[in-house]
């Protein structure tokens, strides 16, 4: 009967650590995917990108037209 009562009250505190890990785990992998997010934006809006873009889609344009 403590034995019972024993595993059950360990594996409810075993559930529960790992629920508190599972959304330190989402909270990280959010803030890296915001840090890349921003790390792309900056590299995109660079002026070599830009240019080399608009002379992508002008001749995408070009062939098309």
């Amino acid at each position: 009967m403590v034995r019972c009562s024993l595993a059950q009250r360990f594996l409810r505190v075993r559930r529960r650590s790992e629920a508190g890990m599972t959304t330190a785990e989402y909270a990280v992998g959010t803030l890296a995917a915001c840090a890349f997010a921003a790390v792309l934006l900056a590299v995109v809006r660079s002026g070599g990108v830009k240019s080399a873009l608009a002379s992508v889609i002008t001749a995408a344009l070009g062939v098309a037209g």
